[in-house]
């Protein structure tokens, strides 16, 4: 008999029998006297630990019963050579269930690469940890820091995983994010043709770096400020360890006409009831991307936003409408886009931020009791189209009150953001036409996307690790983590195994459903 089919004919017994004498002691142990002195914690620690051996010999025995990968007397790779020496060789893998080690048979000729069919059959990963694991060790890094999600994924699995290890993941785990969502939305985007309103948003949100990954000019300054030693940090020194992050969206939405008033009462209104009828009745973005850059210059992300604008709007049927909080450079970087591109758009500054303006101008011109009065009438107003009136009723205020300058600061501020922003502030024509006047969605991508992790106390990202662990929480807070996994396996298969091949079909043996990813 020859070496590798005697070695798995001998593995697979051994490790079933090595199940059954796990299973055996674990079931001897629960019906023994030492048992019943154990509460629920207790029993739940022991089959916890022990069921982790046992479910670790099931694959074992399982993957000795699929053999070592013997397809016959050769293999031919795609460069069109017969590999006849046939060599067992083994792999080590960490897994879910602990540490595991697979014979397989490689194929190979004197000055040529080897080729196992069993890695294919499984696709096995490229490294030494699976890809059962390695979607663990993701779902960990995006939502905490590295040390801690390390940690859990010891306590969980008794499976050490090292920092290099775990940042290499993240790192090719990111790799598919355009070619996933090239494919997604393009496919989602027959959901949204219907729907008229095309949506471009973006905005910014800063993060900690290290120094030598800080924009060029933020560096020289944060260098210049290190020589200076202040106790303790000073704000601005804060703001030069920072890169800014782009936050991007698209989407399509359905129409959605209100009255200014609407609007007024849905944020002044006592009666809950209100609010949530109104809420209940707003559509939702349909074929929504978000994603988040830190390597891209803003530029570069606005740039990416029309791209994917383009592909879903080829012929230029929907109405494309740009939502922004009210950065000047940025409204200027999507007019000169969309003058590129000979696109016609409508640009909204956030309502939010307007609101925002005239609670601080109000705190200065009204008492306390007609604060939310005051407010209530001048959004109307602004609501109505009339921002520019608005603003010069503000300073009027302020002056017939002889604020000081200092007092009036405030005041001037919100006059000063209603004429400069007022072209973008036509809200009366907006609500007629059904547009969208928040930045709700973009602003909620800065918080979950990039604040809740990347600002985690004592952080200081590298350009290359913050920007994979964005793309794959943008991927996640999508909804879209489920989906994406399967498909960056079943990319990883394509580029890493079928390509060897000159026919690839002998490795989607009968046994394995399309479920398990190998079916093309």
């Amino acid at each position: 008999m020859e070496l590798w089919l005697y070695v798995g004919d001998m593995e697979t017994q051994n490790y079933f029998r090595q199940a059954e004498e796990q299973f055996s002691t674990m079931r001897q142990f629960l019906q023994s006297d030492d048992s019943q002195h154990l509460d629920l914690s207790g029993l739940e620690e022991f089959l916890f630990s022990d069921g982790r051996t046992l479910l670790r010999h099931l694959l074992l025995a399982h993957l000795a019963e699929r053999g070592v990968g013997d397809i016959g007397a050769s293999v031919q790779g795609a460069d069109g050579v017969n590999r006849t020496q046939k060599r067992l060789r083994r792999k080590t893998l960490k897994t879910l269930f602990g540490p595991i080690e697979i014979w397989r048979l490689g194929y190979s000729k004197p000055q040529v690469s080897s080729v196992f069919p069993l890695d294919a059959m499984l696709n096995l990963p490229h490294g030494h940890i699976s890809y059962a694991l390695q979607r663990h060790v993701v779902l960990e890094i995006i939502n905490n820091p590295f040390h801690e999600s390390l940690h859990s994924i010891f306590r969980w699995t008794g499976v050490t995983i090292t920092n290099a290890q775990a940042q290499q993941i993240i790192l090719d785990a990111a790799h598919e994010f355009a070619s996933f969502y090239q494919h997604r939305v393009s496919r989602e985007a027959e959901k949204a043709q219907s729907l008229p309103l095309l949506i471009l948003t973006a905005d910014g949100k800063g993060v900690v770096m290290k120094t030598q990954d800080l924009r060029p000019a933020t560096r020289q300054r944060a260098l210049r400020k290190a020589r200076v030693k202040t106790k303790p940090r000073s704000k601005a020194e804060h703001q030069y360890a920072k890169r800014m992050a782009t936050v991007a969206s698209v989407y399509e939405i359905e129409r959605y006409r209100r009255e200014p008033s609407d609007i007024v009462t849905e944020f002044f209104s006592a009666t809950k009831g209100e609010k949530k009828k109104a809420a209940h009745q707003r559509p939702r973005p349909s074929a929504k991307r978000l994603w988040a850059s830190l390597q891209a210059s803003g530029k570069s992300v606005i740039s990416d936003i029309f791209q994917e604008a383009l592909q879903r709007d080829e012929h230029h049927t929907k109405q494309w409408v740009v939502l922004v909080d009210g950065d000047l450079n940025q409204i200027t970087q999507f007019q000169q886009l969309a003058q590129t591109w000979q696109l016609s758009v409508t640009i909204v500054c956030d309502m939010i931020h307007v609101l925002g303006y005239l609670w601080k101008a109000g705190k200065v011109l009204r008492s306390k009791d007609e604060i939310d009065d005051w407010v209530s009438q001048k959004l109307q107003e602004i609501l109505e189209g009339k921002s520019r009136q608005v603003a010069a009723g503000i300073r009027r205020s302020a002056t017939c009150r002889h604020l000081a300058k200092s007092t009036r600061k405030p005041a001037d501020v919100c006059a000063r953001y209603l004429t400069n922003h007022s072209p973008y502030l036509a809200y009366d024509e907006y609500l007629q036409q059904g547009y969208p006047i928040a930045t709700g969605v973009i602003e909620g991508g800065c918080r979950y996307l990039v604040k809740d992790r990347m600002e985690i106390t004592g952080a200081r990202w590298s350009l290359k690790g913050a920007e994979a662990v964005l793309k794959l929480r943008a991927i996640k807070v999508s909804g879209d983590f489920d989906a994406y996994w399967k498909f960056y396996e079943q990319t990883q298969y394509e580029k890493t195994y079928r390509r060897l091949y000159k026919d690839p079909s002998f490795l989607q043996p009968k046994n394995v459903s399309e479920k398990s990813g190998f079916a093309k």
